[in-house]
């Protein structure tokens, strides 16, 4: 859902295409939307604080591997 709006995947098949290969982009694009990760961060309520933090810690992770690629 984007905006309240139900969003449909439409994969459209080629003729002779392998189904394994429409069922293989079929996965990946609905991994893009985040639907899965969106229902399973309402599941609980988070603190903003904590949301934060984890954002801060990812950063600063990120960062320390950039900096150590650098060295």
């Amino acid at each position: 859902m984007k905006g309240g709006v139900q969003v449909m995947l439409i994969i459209p098949i080629k003729d002779g295409e392998n189904i394994d290969r429409a069922l293989k982009r079929y996965k990946r694009k609905f991994d893009k939307t985040g639907t899965v990760r969106q229902l399973r961060a309402r599941q609980q309520f988070t603190k903003p604080s904590v949301t934060r933090r984890a954002v801060i810690q990812k950063a600063q992770y990120i960062q320390t591997l950039k900096d150590s690629i650098e060295s």
